[in-house]
């Protein structure tokens, strides 16, 4: 039986946001927004400031990149790029030395985007220049949905990892360290190749420990390797002044989220600090190579399996 689709329309970025500063910026810089740009760079990322001062200017949103806790920068634009944009944007990058520059603009010129791409070619590897144009559509009487198009971006992103934005010499790491980060490195091919809510496009780093978005500021989904103790762990992990009462919160709901996932977590209140997480755990030793396909596999699965349990209700939390 042949079913009938709908079709697309595309809906003008000046009805639904008249003004950059005082509409797009304060949409964008919400968590549930924020997260399908993280998504579409494979970044994971936590507004620090909106309108931040840099000399006579304002930097429309600062970001820190939970990954490597490195700076990131986003410039808003609803028309077509110009030059008064591009300048600010280095400007800004120059004062708040922003490790990665989003530009995002209705629609970019060939010029803007060419020194974008020259931008990525000369500048040090531990300097990222994004472009982005920014898309709304709607399907019948639905609500406008936005889509972000990348039009310029760091050499070989995708298809590395954006491995140069490592910039670590290898001499300089421990073989602990060495470990750890080869064995993010394999594990975000194994994430990838799930297809699930989180993406494993993103630069692994050398400690024992990965942070992922989870859709909400004060809350973050991590993996865990350790070692020594000989195990790994799947968390979601809860900051800030309001963690414990979001905890409790949570923890309302632990009979049917356990009976959704099929299996029990650990809700660990943490009493001696701040912060707070709940988790699956797995014994397993790191240091065996021949055993991470297995590893990988089960970190993987139960990583998407808490964001699928935990993101929308997170984001219900008062």
């Amino acid at each position: 039986m042949t079913q009938t689709l709908g079709r697309l329309v595309r809906v003008e970025l000046r009805d639904i946001w008249k003004s950059e500063a005082t509409d797009f910026t304060p949409w964008l810089a919400r968590d549930e927004n924020l997260n399908v740009l993280a998504e579409t760079l494979a970044l994971n990322l936590e507004v620090e400031a909106t309108e931040r001062p840099v000399g006579p200017f304002r930097a429309d949103i600062l970001c820190k990149d939970l990954a490597n806790d490195s700076w990131v920068l986003i410039e808003n634009q609803l028309e077509k790029t110009d030059h008064t944009h591009l300048g600010q944007l280095l400007t800004y990058a120059s004062g708040l030395e922003a490790v990665t520059i989003v530009w995002i603009a209705a629609s970019f010129t060939e010029e803007h985007r060419s020194t974008l791409d020259w931008l990525n070619r000369i500048t040090d590897t531990s300097f990222r220049f994004f472009g982005l144009e920014v898309e709304l559509w709607k399907i019948g009487e639905s609500p406008a949905a936005p889509k972000f198009n990348i039009v310029s971006k760091p050499n070989d992103w995708s298809k590395a990892v954006h491995k140069a934005a490592q910039a670590i010499d290898d001499s300089e790491l421990s073989e602990t360290k060495l470990l750890q980060r080869d064995y993010w490195d394999a594990f975000h091919t194994v994430l990838e190749a799930q297809r699930g809510p989180i993406s494993g496009q993103r630069t692994p780093q050398a400690q024992n420990w990965m942070n992922y978005p989870v859709g909400r500021t004060g809350f973050v989904l991590a993996t865990v390797m350790q070692i020594w103790e000989k195990y790994i762990r799947a968390e979601l992990y809860i900051t800030g002044a309001k963690a414990k009462d979001r905890f409790a919160q949570l923890e309302e709901m632990k009979s049917e989220i356990e009976a959704e996932l099929g299996y029990k977590l650990f809700w660990d209140l943490l009493p001696a600090g701040q912060d707070c997480r709940i988790t699956v755990t797995l014994d397993a030793s790191p240091e065996d190579r021949d055993d991470w396909t297995r590893q990988h596999q089960w970190l993987a699965q139960k990583l998407n399996e808490l964001h699928s349990a935990f993101s929308e209700r997170v984001r219900r939390l008062a």
